[in-house]
C-alpha cells in the first residue's frame, strides 16, 4: 500500500501561473540548478513587476517542484510544446503536473470539483473549499493542524488555482461560475503516453488518477484512446475488461515533436 505524502500548503507560493511558467519553460535549460534559472529569469528583464524575492519562490516552489523532478523530464516535455501549442491546452498539461506537485489541489478538483460539475452546480465557493480543507485536517492528511489564517488561505487558493486554469471564473470572488472543461486530444495523448513510460501497465493507466483531473472515468478514458487511435497515435485492442495497447511513439521527445505538429 502506498503512503500518500500529506498536504502542504506549498500551493501558497504561487497558483497556476500559466505565463509565468511558459516564460521559465522558455529561459531554462537541461542541467540548470534552481539557483541558476533564477539568475537567469532576473537578469532577463522578463519578470519586470516581480522582487527578486518573489522570483526565488516562484522558481524553487513553484516551478522546480512541478517542472523539475525526475531529472527534471516534465521541463523538457514541456519547453517545446509551449511555443507550439494553443494556451488552453498548455495549462491543462500545466495542471497535470501542479497537481501532481500539490496533492491538496488534485484530491480538490476529484473530490469537489467534478461531483458539483457532474451534479448541475453552476458555481464553486470558496466555503466549499473551506469544508474540504477543515475535512482534511480533521482527516489527518495534514502533518499537523492548520491554524485559522493558514486555511483561509488556501481555500481561497484552491478556487482561484481551478480559475487560473479555466475550471472556474476569474476575479476576486467568493463564489466563481463553474466552466466547461473538457481534456484535448493532444493533452489525452501526451498523458497516456507519459503514464505508459513511466512503468504504468494499459490496463492500469486507464483508472489512474489523472484522468479525473478531468472528470474522466474508465470507460470515458477508453473512448479517448480510441480517438486517438483513429489520429494514428495508437492502437487500442478490447477483449472483455482487458486491455491492450500499442504505443506508436518510442519515447516522450518523439511524440512530442508528434504532437507540435498535429
Amino acid at each position: 500500500m502506498t503512503v500518500k505524502a500529506p498536504y502542504t500548503t506549498q500551493l501558497q507560493a504561487g497558483l497556476g501561473l500559466v505565463d509565468e511558467t511558459k516564460t521559465l519553460l522558455d529561459l531554462w535549460s537541461p542541467g540548470q540548478s534552481v539557483a541558476q534559472l533564477h539568475r537567469i529569469a532576473l537578469d532577463s528583464g522578463r519578470f519586470p513587476n516581480v522582487t527578486a524575492r518573489r522570483l526565488r519562490n516562484v522558481v524553487a516552489e513553484c516551478f522546480s517542484p512541478r517542472f523539475l523532478v525526475n531529472d527534471g523530464h516534465p521541463a523538457r516535455n514541456l519547453k517545446g510544446l509551449a511555443q507550439r501549442l494553443p494556451a488552453l491546452e498548455l495549462s491543462q498539461l500545466f495542471l497535470i503536473y501542479t497537481c501532481r506537485a500539490n496533492r491538496i489541489l488534485g484530491d480538490f478538483i476529484r473530490q469537489v470539483y467534478w461531483p458539483r460539475y457532474a451534479g448541475g452546480y453552476t458555481e464553486l465557493s470558496t466555503d466549499d473549499a473551506r469544508l474540504f480543507v477543515e475535512r482534511a485536517i480533521d482527516d489527518g492528511k495534514t502533518s499537523k493542524r492548520w491554524s485559522e489564517s493558514t486555511v483561509r488561505r488556501i481555500s481561497a487558493y484552491l478556487t482561484g488555482c481551478c480559475a487560473d486554469y479555466g475550471m472556474l471564473q476569474r476575479g476576486l470572488r467568493s463564489s466563481r461560475r463553474i466552466q466547461a472543461f473538457r481534456i484535448t486530444s493532444r493533452v489525452a495523448a501526451y498523458l497516456a503516453y507519459d503514464l505508459h513510460f513511466s512503468g504504468i501497465g494499459d490496463n492500469a493507466c486507464l483508472t489512474h488518477e489523472d484522468w479525473q483531473l478531468f472528470g474522466l472515468g474508465r470507460e470515458d478514458v477508453l473512448e479517448e484512446l480510441k480517438r486517438l487511435s483513429l489520429k494514428g497515435l495508437l492502437i487500442v485492442q478490447t477483449a472483455g475488461d482487458v486491455i491492450r495497447i500499442s504505443w506508436k511513439q518510442t519515447d516522450m521527445e518523439t511524440l512530442c515533436d508528434v504532437l507540435a505538429q498535429t
